[in-house]
């Protein structure tokens, strides 16, 4: 419980130092005006309250990932605090930091086009088809996954909550950002918040539910795999917890606020702050799972028997928040999904619509690149859940080692220290290329191969960075 309480301690502590100086090296002029106020529209760009946008932020990258990764992620033990302490500080929180400003500075530009300013015409292309693909990967999860929970609470169809859920989808996609997400996603936020506090104490003054002392953080954790189906710390880890260290869906959501921020004081707060809330959110969520189920094969028979992390949800909230933990627990499995998927549309929608340079203006416009998204989330909803799951895992951290990548570019060309970007990326380009070439759902090679193949390919990107640093014009 000490390496909990000191990896709270420097996730707190993380924001105000590293923060500070992560700000710094945005070049930014606190001057200007945003394109929250040059550029309104009040369809997509609408300025907003400093806690509104952050609030809005949190949720929209938040939902159940950094509850359900930080779940899945207690099977590997105490290590994982570590991996969501180090990984938002110096990864997820200079990834959506970025992502904001670099946005912020081009207009509220969607991740795609961000990255092909600073990474090429290639890479643009790519990342549009890619960014589109995950937002609909993400958007279809997210209507599955809460109908089905709420089928099993109402006894209703589930068919015709996916049919609702997705209506409700449509209106919050092609609707003014201030009449929908504006109005209910800082309600929503501050509950995900309030539960996560909830528990935390409830943690404390149950003594862990009866339960075995939490097993504290040593060699054996990093020198053995402590995950009962012998699962590596490197790279499984990295990838299982996402949202809550590390996360590429959080890039494309990072340009919807950009284009609501009023002042680029403000960044700080909304981009880096929500990262490092929502690292506390999963923080302690891994640390309430530990100490409840008391060792890392507990976790997994608990997600086994009651049938993945909605169930570990509802029952730890049960137990540590009686009737309140129950009504939080709804609200965790099947309201903070929506929140994100709702959003993933809403993205996809302004991704295709910067590509294509399609003005927003008329709703007609929106609703003609809105439906063939939910036509392909429709045909998607048939298809089995784990299996979009489980390459939306790998494909969310490409997406976020791209734009470290993009990030360092943007550091370079402004005069800044690029390494605070580059060599995050460098670890999870490692991450990326390890993980596809050994897991089920990649090529199923060996660890060490794939472990050295990770290693090899990370270092040439890293030299390629460095040998082309002198080919990078100074200004775009």
């Amino acid at each position: 419980m000490i390496t909990f309480i000191l990896c709270l301690a420097v996730l707190i502590g993380g924001y105000f130092i590293y923060g500070s100086y992560v700000y710094k090296q945005a070049a930014l002029d606190e001057n200007i005006s945003t394109p929250a106020i040059t550029m309104q529209d009040g369809i997509d760009y609408i300025p907003m309250p400093l806690y509104k946008v952050l609030l809005i932020q949190f949720l929209n990258i938040a939902g159940t990932g950094p509850i359900f990764g930080a779940i899945m992620g207690a099977c590997f033990g105490p290590v994982a605090f570590i991996w969501i302490t180090l990984g938002t500080i110096l990864a997820g929180g200079v990834h959506d930091f970025f992502s904001g400003v670099i946005s912020m500075k081009h207009n509220g530009t969607s991740v795609s086009e961000i990255v092909g300013l600073y990474l090429g015409n290639t890479m643009k292309n790519i990342m549009r088809v890619f960014s589109v693909i995950l937002l609909i990967l993400v958007g279809t999860v997210f209507v599955t996954s809460p109908a089905g929970l709420l089928s099993n609470l109402t006894g209703l169809n589930q068919t015709l909550l996916v049919g609702i859920i997705i209506l409700y989808y449509i209106l919050a996609t092609v609707l003014p950002v201030d009449k929908i997400i504006g109005k209910i996603y800082p309600l929503f936020g501050i509950c995900l918040i309030l539960m996560a506090v909830g528990l935390c104490g409830g943690m404390f003054i149950n003594h862990f539910n009866g339960t075995a002392p939490m097993i504290e953080l040593n060699t054996k954790t990093f020198s053995t795999s402590l995950h009962p189906a012998g699962l590596n710390v490197f790279p499984f880890l990295f990838v299982t917890i996402a949202c809550g260290a590390l996360s590429g869906f959080h890039a494309t959501q990072s340009p919807m606020m950009a284009r609501c921020v009023t002042r680029p004081k403000e960044t700080k707060a909304v981009f880096y702050g929500a990262m490092v809330v929502e690292g506390i959110v999963a923080l302690i969520w891994c640390a309430v799972t530990i100490s409840f189920f008391g060792t890392p094969e507990g976790v997994s028979e608990a997600l086994a028997i009651n049938k993945g992390p909605a169930g570990v949800v509802n029952v730890v909230s049960r137990e540590l928040l009686g009737t309140i933990g129950a009504i939080l627990a709804v609200l965790g499995v099947v309201a903070c999904p929506i929140t994100s998927g709702d959003t993933a549309f809403r993205s996809a929608r302004l991704t295709i619509a910067d590509a294509f340079k399609i003005n927003q203006s008329q709703i007609s416009k929106r609703f003609i690149i809105a439906i063939p998204l939910f036509i392909a989330c429709i045909f998607l909803t048939m298809v089995d859940f784990d299996i979009i799951w489980r390459y939306f895992a790998w494909s969310n951290q490409t997406l976020a080692t791209t734009f470290l990548w993009t990030a360092g570019v943007y550091l370079y060309k402004n005069n800044k220290n690029y390494f605070i970007a580059i060599l995050p990326a460098t670890i999870m380009s490692y991450v990326c290329v390890s993980y596809i070439m050994q897991a089920d759902e990649g090529f199923k090679l060996s660890s060490n191969l794939s472990n050295i193949t990770g290693i090899i390919v990370s270092l040439v990107l890293f030299v390629f960075f460095m040998i082309r640093r002198s080919s990078i014009k100074k200004n775009i």
